[in-house]
């Protein structure tokens, strides 16, 4: 007999998982491929010793998660590795914006804005233990902590023009758009000012992370834990039809709105798997993985102490091309984010050589291969990139939902972004997680608090399938 069966093992089901396991209940975790971890698994995808993350790569959301933080997972190998630079932003004329746990070097690089920076970050990151609650939960809640009001007075703005307002120099404005640009939402969209307020935030406060040895460590030390408790664990399991886990009192799918409608099937109304169906995407991701001979030859040297870079020039131009996705359309200069973990973390490569990930947002049913876009973006502030590279490992769309089906046509957030659907994810309701069939449960990104390697998602469905089913 089984209380619970979570179906996914990607952070958020392994979360659901442990938090059931924790109350006392007997849970088992099912899993369609041969490894744990979902978007938090890593491989030798170039060559022999050269370690890459298929999906997720940087982490401040994990050390900032209420539920990671009340775990200890270094007992079960988890090492955080906290790059010198949470971000640098290469501008044309070789300089470099950067987004430092201190102020002082994050504002020493904007110029005259470093003040304005100062003034708008100081008082978020001073609560940021309060705001992370509140925004790491269904945004239909109430609300505990008084901060929540001036944050939502500016994260309620668009990206753009809280920037342009804010900001006179290219520096701050482009480093706060390519942090507004993860939202994948145009940088004029309502609320798009939220993504970059909070990753500005958790970079002053905790860093911009990573697993020494690869994402897939965080999958690892989970599933340790959930061992640890007793939790029983299946791989390679691929699951067609729900009626199979008949015994058990409440079911959680770590799967997306649309692998949801189909695995449930007629256990749900019409009407609402329907709306799962009808639930729109965010734009999709190309994604290339690099085996180096050398370190990226920057011009601007800040570049080389981030554990991650932004490739987009100015405000205008992320804008420009953020704006072109939306539409439809592959901009020439497409936003690249790009990670380096190897200078950091040398268990990544073998001695002397590293490796790099990177990509970047294209249009949903893009099929165009968009290694020159992304490789003329980083030589145009790494001259001699394409030298130093060995072998790379090209991740299309389809490719990233072979290995992961979680990444639907190559959407990386579990759906869109926008104000909307982040307040009715995947419908409007107090508890988005539970499903109109008893005891099925939805725990995925297509869930509050949305995308990211937080496990909130999954913690928040379990408790409550806990406070229905599992009593």
């Amino acid at each position: 007999m089984t209380d619970a069966v979570i179906i996914g093992s990607g952070p958020n089901g392994l979360a659901a998982a442990i938090t059931i396991a924790r109350a006392g209940r007997r849970v088992r975790l099912v899993e369609a491929q041969l490894t744990l971890g979902g978007g938090t698994r890593s491989a030798e995808l170039t060559l022999p010793g050269f370690v890459h993350d298929r999906c997720s790569a940087i982490h401040p959301l994990a050390v900032a998660s209420p539920f990671f933080r009340g775990l200890s997972l270094e007992k079960h190998g988890l090492q955080w590795i906290q790059p010198p630079l949470a971000l640098a932003h290469p501008l044309d004329d070789g300089t470099a914006a950067v987004l430092s746990r201190t102020f002082e070097e994050t504002c020493a690089s904007l110029g005259g804005d470093g003040r304005v920076w100062h003034r708008l970050m100081s008082p978020l990151v001073r609560h940021w233990e309060n705001l992370a609650q509140e925004f790491l939960q269904p945004i239909l809640h109430v609300p505990r902590h008084w901060m929540v009001v001036p944050f939502g007075m500016l994260a309620l703005q668009s990206a753009a023009g809280l920037a342009r307002r804010s900001f006179r120099g290219d520096a701050a404005r482009a480093l706060f758009a390519g942090l507004a640009a993860h939202s994948f939402l145009p940088l004029e969209a309502t609320g798009s000012a939220s993504f970059g307020l909070v990753l500005a935030m958790m970079g002053h406060a905790v860093g911009w992370p990573f697993p020494r040895g690869g994402s897939q460590r965080i999958a690892d030390a989970l599933a340790a834990h959930l061992r640890e408790l007793g939790g029983g664990i299946e791989t390679h399991r691929p699951v067609s039809d729900l009626r199979e886990f008949g015994d058990a009192r409440a079911i959680l799918l770590d799967l997306t709105c649309w692998q949801a409608a189909r695995v449930a099937g007629d256990r749900l109304p019409a009407g609402f798997r329907r709306r799962l169906e009808r639930f729109p995407h965010a734009p999709s991701v190309f994604k290339i993985d690099y085996a180096l001979d050398a370190p990226i030859p920057w011009k601007a040297d800040a570049c080389s102490r981030a554990g991650t870079v932004h490739l987009g020039g100015t405000l205008a131009e992320i804008a420009d091309g953020e704006r072109a996705v939306a539409r439809g359309r592959l901009p020439e200069r497409p936003f690249v984010l790009l990670a380096q973990q190897s200078l950091f973390d040398p268990t990544r490569a073998p001695a002397g050589q590293h490796t790099a990930w990177a990509y970047c947002h294209i249009p949903r049913g893009c099929t165009a291969d968009c290694t020159t876009l992304i490789e003329r973006q980083i030589e145009r502030f790494a001259p001699g990139f394409r030298e130093r590279v060995l072998a790379r490992h090209v991740s299309n769309p389809a490719a990233l939902e072979a290995v992961n089906a979680n990444l639907d046509g190559g959407d990386i957030s579990g759906g869109a972004n926008d104000l909307w659907h982040l307040l009715a994810r995947p419908t409007l309701s107090f508890t988005p997680y539970r499903m109109p069939s008893r005891g099925l449960y939805l725990c995925s990104s297509s869930t509050p608090p949305g995308g990211g390697v937080h496990g909130m998602c999954g913690h928040h469905a379990a408790r409550a399938a806990l406070a229905r089913e599992l009593r």
